[in-house]
């Protein structure tokens, strides 16, 4: 899989690129990602990818030049067309089960935001689908990035030590994660539960269902009733 970043600050994703999952994911050539600085793209000897809004009112918006050149040089035209992603507040939440039908495309690009936003014809010429990794904003699209890439990275098969650990994670299912433990059994007094020791797998598997039902009850009871984490769609300034 290649995805291509699209930011203003590339900086930003150089360290989170060369570290744990993601890094393990290149290192093994299951994932490329590639920063584009669409800053280079701007027209005038400035550098200039904001301006003010028309209409009047706070802040700066993206301007469509420096974005389109861009993507124009990204995107071939004789090419197959990747999925395009835009980070903003105005998405559908990011859920497990689009991250996991994300792990499948061969291509994505995905367009970091900044300011106020992005000149609304951005939009209305690409085939973006927003995505927003919460009801909250943020400075700029540059975490909510990283954040899918991780996500995304997690899943591509041969990535992780043992492909089961993906698929036993919260939201996998309509149940969070069950409690882990290890070594030492006893920690200040504190037990392993029993079961745990028995080597009855049976049991085990039983307790740990049991587990992620009641933490999936006191913490997340909207998941039993199939609430937004189940949203079909998921398309961060």
């Amino acid at each position: 899989m290649r995805i291509d970043v699209l930011t203003i600050f590339p900086g930003i994703l150089e360290g989170f690129l060369n570290g744990s999952i993601v890094r393990i994911a290149q290192e093994k050539r299951l994932l490329e990602v590639v920063l584009h600085d669409f800053r280079q793209f701007a027209l005038d000897k400035h550098r200039t990818v904001d301006d003010k809004p028309f209409g009047g009112g706070p802040g700066m918006v993206l301007k469509p030049e420096p974005i389109f050149a861009c993507l124009e040089a990204l995107i071939a035209p004789d090419q197959p067309a990747p999925r395009m992603l835009l980070m903003s507040p105005c998405g559908s939440t990011l859920t497990q089960k689009r991250v996991r039908a994300l792990s499948k495309d061969e291509r994505i690009v995905i367009l970091c935001g900044r300011y106020e936003g992005y000149d609304e014809r951005i939009r209305l010429a690409w085939p973006f689908e927003e995505v927003s990794i919460g009801d909250y904003v943020l400075s700029g699209g540059e975490v909510p990035a990283m954040v899918l890439v991780d996500s995304i990275a997690r899943l591509l098969p041969g990535v992780l030590g043992h492909d089961l650990s993906a698929l036993q994670d919260s939201f996998e299912g309509p149940l969070l994660d069950h409690p882990h433990y290890t070594r030492p059994a006893d920690f200040r007094g504190m037990q392993v539960p029993d079961v745990l020791l028995g080597g009855d797998h049976a049991k085990v598997a039983s307790w740990r269902h049991s587990q992620a039902l009641e933490r999936t009850r006191l913490l997340r009871p909207d998941l039993l009733r199939g609430g937004p984490n189940e949203a079909p769609n998921a398309g961060q300034v």
